[in-house]
């Protein structure tokens, strides 16, 4: 499994999240305490939007406690939006197109999880994505699959109803021809104005979600696991909901992926 952090309010340098605390990300890479293995090293990214309505997107496939690039970046770069993610991977190569966050136009999307049984249907998963998009499709994960699923689903109209449709046609080819657990599912993405976080899983195992508004810098910080181990404040996102951070506010909702036809069909 692997770890991830995001950040919406005002700028930021990305090291406050990344490097500085005391279970920083780049902390989480070689010690994360809520997930399956402690050590998530198969690369890292980070995405953050600035000046232009495009994120700038780093990656690499180093741990990322090794990268002094990244150390450098974060230390220099501010941002009032970005997503870092470090890497455990769960099946497909380690390589930078395989890397999060994922960027497409003015959206980003990073991912923690896994589609059940994937490696035995991504063709078929592959073929659920639009000749428009398929352009984009750079590696070989789910997590890729999933998030130009969801710009082909209507990302730009309606994130939460692409999130839930294309959340339901990957559950709904795993219940198919894939495995338990079909999904388990810890997510954000962005388009430069908004962040959205969600959390779910059809067994009862999903991955670990937080997030803490900080009134001084009015800014979420939205994370896989706390940043600091005694630090007020932080709330664990309910599984089975999906919420939007933008200002002061979150909005919260219940999430319920939408099955496909022949689920449907089959009931």
């Amino acid at each position: 499994m692997c770890r991830w952090a995001a950040y919406i309010g005002e700028p930021i340098f990305l090291d406050d999240i990344i490097t500085r605390p005391g279970h920083s990300l780049i902390a989480q890479s070689h010690d994360a305490t809520e997930a399956k293995t402690a050590t998530n090293g198969d690369g890292f990214g980070v995405a953050w939007y600035d000046h232009r309505p495009e994120p700038g997107l780093y990656r690499d496939v180093y741990p990322a406690w090794s990268d002094p690039n990244l150390r450098s970046i974060a230390a220099q770069v501010r941002s009032g939006l970005f997503l870092a993610h470090v890497r455990a991977s769960t099946g497909s190569a380690i390589s930078r197109n395989n890397c999060h966050p994922f960027a497409v136009g003015r959206w980003s999307f990073m991912h923690n999880g896994q589609v059940g049984g994937f490696e035995g249907f991504r063709k078929h998963a592959d073929m659920l994505i639009p000749d428009d998009l398929y352009a984009h499709r750079k590696g070989a994960t789910d997590s890729e699959v999933l998030f130009l699923l969801l710009l082909a689903r209507g990302l730009d109209d309606d994130p939460v109803a692409a999130m839930e449709v294309a959340t339901g046609e990957l559950i709904g080819m795993s219940k198919e021809k894939g495995c338990t657990p079909n999904m388990r599912l810890s997510a954000a993405f962005s388009d430069g104005q908004r962040l959205w976080a969600v959390r779910y899983s059809t067994d009862d195992v999903s991955p670990s979600l937080y997030y803490r508004f900080c009134a001084k810098r009015q800014g979420w910080t939205v994370v896989s696991e706390p940043l600091e181990a005694d630090e007020a404040g932080w709330r664990p996102m309910v599984p089975g909901r999906i919420a939007c951070f933008s200002g002061a506010e979150v909005d919260e909702i219940d999430f319920n992926p939408i099955p496909t036809a022949k689920e449907m069909a089959a009931e």
